[in-house]
This record gives C-alpha cells, structure tokens and sequence, in this order.
C-alpha cells in the first residue's frame, strides 16, 4: 500500500490539515530558557500564532514581530528587524532570541544572517541570535519544529568534554509527555538534555504577580554541554529517515551516536524506548515501569472483545499518526485511514511497518492531505471512530462517530497541553478512553441500554 497524494498538483487546498511553519519555531524557542520568540514578517503572523498556541496550551505567550508594511515589503524590513530586536533585549532582557523568517521576508530575499550579524556587531553583550528559515509554503509546523531545533543545536552545541549525559529530542509533543519522557529517563539514572522543553513555560503554575518570561526551558549551558553526551535519542521516524536532523548534525560534527526510534507510543514502540534506555544506562528496567507494562497488557486482555475489528480513522502530525496506528494495531483495532498535511516520503512506509495485522485492500494513507480530502476518504471508508485534534469534530459529527482528542491542536476542549500519549502510562490511558468512548457510544445507541457491560 502506498501513500496517495490527497489531491493532484495545482488543486487548491481546502482547509489546511496543518499550521505554518513559523507556529513549530515559536514553540521550540518557547521552550529555551530565557529566550523570547520572534517572527521577521508582517504583524499578522504572530498574532495568528500566538492565539493558535494560547487557545492550545491555555498559557500566555509573546511572539515578538518586526511588523512588515507595504515599505518594508518592497525595501527590506532590516530597519524593523533591528529596532525589534533592540525593543525585545531592552524590555525582555533575554539570554536568547529566536528569528523565525516568514513567508514575506523569505519571499523577497531578506539577508537575515547578515542582519544579525551586523546587529550583534553593534550591540556587543546583547543575546544570542539564532536564525531559522521557516516559510509557510516550505513545509508544516511540524517542519518548521525540526527545522528549529537543528538551527539552536548548530547555533549552539561548541566542542566540550565528553559526559555521561544523554540528549533526547522528543519531536512536537504535549507538555505532559515531556514531563513523563523525563520520568522515564531519570529513572534509570541518566542525565538528560531535552530539546525543546517547553512543559513548564507551555504549562505552567499560576503566577502570583506578573512575570516577563514563564520560567523553565532548556538552559543554554545545557545546550552548548550536547555535542559532548554519549548519545543522542531522536524520537520520530520521520525525522528519523531524514539525515538534515539536529542528530545528524551531532553525529557528523561531534561523533555522539544517533539513535533513531519512534515516538514511543504504544506497547511495542515504548519497548524500543525502554530497551534503549536499559542499554545506555547498563541498569534493568525499573520495578515500578515494569508493573506500568504488566497493568497494560493485562487491560489489552480485558478490553479487547470491545474494540477487536472496528474501524479508525486518523490524521495529525506524522509521527503521531505513526505512533497510534501502530498501538491500534496492537489492540485489534483497523486502522483504515492515515493521513497527515505533511508531505514526508517516509509517512507511508512507517505506517505499513507499523500495521502487522492491516489488510491492504482496505487502508488508504494520505500525505499532503486536506481536511476535505480526508473527509472524501472517511466517507467512502465508514470509520467507527475518529483519533484527531479538534478539527476532526467536523468530520467525526457528519459521520455520526465518536472522536478521541489527541494531538494538537486541541481549541474546544481545555487540558490539550496535559494529554499523555507517551509511555505505557499513556497508552494505558488511550487505550481506556477508547474502550470507554466505544461503550458509551454502544450504551447511548441501544434500545435498551446497558447497565453491565
């Protein structure tokens, strides 16, 4: 089976199953200790994203812009650049800042490196600059995520003294796997860099008075320590396919082994994960995940005459499509529609390589997607349910099936930024919500009705 191109080329998209490259940026540097995002374009970029991630995460957050006007779209925006930089140093005091280009200034050729460059000159002291092109029609969020995280690795990884630290790039997740991701780690005794670490500026306490910043994030000392760990964890097979990769990046300039796996989502990827971790760190898998494992399989055992054959349909960011159809697959449900807006040559094979039991007849995998092609798709397929973010409500409500929230984004319903998919704790908790979800559709469809089921 292979993937299809949800629409031909020139076809207009229709509903983008996607966000802006700049939208991945901002949320990497979101998550780097004392550093504000900024956005080289028009105002309207980063008020777009900025209420996309708030209405997410529920958190404040400040996305500095150079604010294009037709002027600066025909002379260059380097004089707003500038004096955007010089407001941010001035009234935020960060340690970094984080230059996204948009389609605008990407459009018309801006030199931004040398813009920098020649800021930095002039203000000696000030914080450290970092660049990433990220126009939105040269990829999605999820692209411009990756795209980032390469950009702060090669901006600052410098040679250091080899440790015994491990660097963890986990790829676009929820808060709260960050947090557990860390659990995980820690438990078997091994330092850790996580790029980006974004669960506490992204999903904070309550402040009792004002601050600037959200604390948090990954320390710069912290980065510039990477090129010197025993390893690096890249989480995500599409990235995983493609060498321009912050891992890559490392494993080619200072010599720390990449190790590339799937988002561990689900029992046999969270293995990989867990069996990676017991390698690096010598030491057996702790009592406590392994009773987590047990607890899981054993509620596979108990739910399984609910949810054995039917029917899902699910569409996100590649990698967690990924990741669910291969837990789906485990627990006897059909994955029969995968799709993403991403266009990644590596989405289809994951998919496959991640089905043991799919039958090929009756799965279509679509990259490049819109929410109308998808549609197109689940109607012809007659799904029982869908796994999406909130833009498959639509979609899950004219086909008269449940929808399990996963993924990002989440606007219609609060705790988006507290989901675990990660773990066999979060699987276990996506593997009960389904089961529930199915039940209560059962309940509520009966003539009936069931008390005891």
């Amino acid at each position: 089976m292979k993937a299809q191109p949800a629409t031909p080329p020139g076809t207009v998209t229709r509903n983008a199953c996607k966000v802006c490259a700049p939208l991945g940026a901002c949320v990497v540097f979101s998550g780097i200790e004392d550093c504000v995002p900024f956005l080289h374009g028009s105002q309207g970029c980063a008020t777009y994203i900025r209420r996309y991630l708030i209405s997410h995460f529920r958190e404040p957050v400040d996305i500095a812009s150079s604010s294009f006007s037709e002027e600066d779209t025909i002379f260059g925006g380097a004089r707003n650049l500038r004096a955007g930089l010089a407001n941010v140093t001035t009234q935020y005091g960060p340690r970094a800042i984080g230059v996204a280009t948009t389609c605008l200034a990407e459009t018309i050729g801006e030199d931004v490196p040398r813009i920098l460059a020649g800021h930095a000159a002039d203000s000696p002291g000030g914080p450290a600059l970092i660049h990433v092109p990220a126009p939105a029609y040269a990829g999605t969020h999820t692209d411009g995520f990756h795209r980032a995280v390469r950009r702060v690795v090669e901006h600052f990884a410098a040679p250091c003294t080899p440790h015994a630290g491990v660097n963890l790039l986990p790829g676009f997740l929820s808060p709260e796997d960050l947090r557990h991701l860390k659990e995980l780690v820690a438990a078997f005794g091994l330092a850790c860099t996580l790029l980006p670490d974004y669960s506490d500026t992204l999903d904070g306490a309550a402040w009792a008075e004002y601050l600037r910043g959200q604390p948090g994030g990954t320390s710069l000392e912290a980065l510039q320590r990477m090129s010197g760990a025993r390893s690096t964890l890249e989480l995500g097979r599409t990235p995983g396919a493609d060498r321009d990769t912050a891992a890559a990046w490392l494993e080619t300039h200072h010599q720390v082994p990449r190790i590339p796996l799937g988002l561990p989502v689900g029992l046999r990827e969270t293995d990989a994960f867990i069996a990676a971790l017991e390698t690096l760190s010598g030491a057996a898998c702790p009592a406590d995940i392994q009773r987590e494992r047990g607890r899981l399989v054993d509620s596979f055992v108990d739910g399984h005459k609910y949810v054995f054959g039917r029917r899902a349909a699910l569409f996100g960011d590649p990698d967690l499509v990924i990741g669910l159809a291969s837990l789906l697959d485990e627990i006897g449900v059909r994955p029969v529609l995968c799709a993403t807006g991403a266009r990644h040559q590596a989405f289809a094979p994951a998919v496959q390589a991640a089905l043991d039991h799919a039958d090929p007849t009756d799965l279509r995998i679509l990259t490049g997607a819109d929410h109308a092609s998808i549609s197109e798709a689940a109607r012809e397929l007659r799904p029982d349910l869908v796994l999406a973010g909130s833009k498959g409500y639509p979609l899950a409500r004219e086909l008269g099936v449940p929808l399990i929230r996963v993924g990002f984004p989440i606007h219609d319903r609060i705790g988006g930024q507290r989901l675990l998919h990660v773990g066999y704790r979060g699987a276990q908790r996506l593997f009960d919500q389904l089961v529930n979800t199915l039940l209560e559709r059962r309940q509520d469809t009966s003539e009936t009705g069931y008390s005891y089921l």
